[in-house]
């Protein structure tokens, strides 16, 4: 399944990221990533605090595993617009805004350690 999502399933390969890798659109990717993924994925992209990331069918990936980082930045951002079917990753086209997803593949191409940022608030009550 790993290979026919890389070379076929996922789109936009060659889509290259129109945003510059800086601290400030780290610091962007990671507010944005912050608000619409870390319930699913933890605020750090490694599942941290997340109670039912290993218990989903398929459990929730690791972001910084190397099969997530194996996509190029033009996939990243196709599978946060459209999702993965039949994961429970949901598409956000309409929701996120270009520069939003792209900054949030700049994030993910710089996560911090795995527990470094502790859990999402919505977690720890």
């Amino acid at each position: 399944m790993w290979s026919a999502k890389h070379h076929v399933l996922v789109g936009n390969k060659k889509q290259k990221n129109p945003i510059a890798t800086t601290p400030e659109s780290i610091a962007d990717g990671k507010e944005a990533f912050g608000h619409f993924c870390a319930a699913c994925h933890g605020l750090d992209g490694q599942n941290t605090g997340v109670p039912f990331a290993s218990r989903m069918s398929p459990p929730v990936p690791l972001l910084s595993s190397k099969e997530v980082q194996a996509y190029t930045d033009g996939q990243l951002k196709w599978v946060i617009d459209n999702g993965i079917w039949p994961s429970g990753m949901p598409g956000s086209k309409g929701i996120l805004s270009d520069d939003e997803i792209w900054s949030i593949v700049v994030y993910l191409r710089h996560l911090p350690p795995a527990g470094s940022l502790g859990e999402p608030e919505m977690y720890s009550h």
